[in-house]
């Protein structure tokens, strides 16, 4: 019998313990992000996501980033949260003004995101030149996003010709892996060497300075 209640106490005991390491696993404390990591999420829009993986254990930290610290990655991050609504009530208005804050520190993310926010109408109405601002600077920082779009927009007729050099400058320079990107980054510059002098063309084909 006293064996019987010991055998019984000790699988008692090791299912109360592999319950508590279960459940430790389950509120697992998530590490706050490295700056390096959340950029590299940002830049594969792969930060929200990894927020919902993390079941919005770090709203607080990455708010505090945000508002106190004012870290450019953070603040993007906080408005992407606020502006959708992800881990917290959805304010897009609070949303946008953070991922403004973090353009105005120059995160080229923030400014390729913004601008297509106003050339597409997302959240805010079109506005082309508010746009082709935002696309121009985080283009300049190399942001092939924002390349991209500058290059097609001027495709399609809008803005000024004087900044065609600009554009086929930064997108001809653009490492780029992908074939079917590539591809695609050969066919826009052709077409926009279609509105330049050849002259021009040449000049822009230049390579970047570091």
């Amino acid at each position: 019998m006293f064996k019987l209640y010991s055998h019984l106490l000790f699988i008692a005991l090791l299912i109360s313990l592999c319950s508590r390491l279960v459940n430790a696993d389950e509120l697992r404390v998530v590490q706050i992000y490295e700056q390096d990591d959340l950029i590299k999420w940002i830049n594969n829009n792969q930060h929200l996501t990894r927020v919902v993986e993390d079941k919005c254990q770090l709203v607080q930290d990455i708010q505090a980033r945000a508002e106190i610290v004012k870290t450019p990655a953070y603040q993007f991050l906080w408005g992407d949260m606020l502006a959708w609504g992800v881990c917290i009530e959805r304010n897009a208005e609070l949303g946008l003004y953070y991922m403004k804050e973090a353009a105005h520190q120059g995160l080229p993310a923030a400014l390729e995101q913004l601008g297509r926010y106003y050339h597409k109408g997302t959240l805010v109405q079109v506005d082309i030149k508010r746009a082709l601002e935002y696309l121009r600077e985080s283009a300049a920082q190399g942001n092939l996003k924002a390349q991209f779009r500058l290059v097609d927009m001027f495709n399609q007729g809008l803005g000024s010709p004087l900044d065609y050099e600009y554009a086929y400058h930064w997108l001809h320079n653009a490492i780029i892996v992908d074939k079917k990107q590539h591809k695609r980054a050969q066919m826009a510059l052709a077409k926009l060497a279609e509105k330049m002098p050849a002259k021009l063309v040449n000049k822009a084909k230049r390579p970047l300075i570091r």
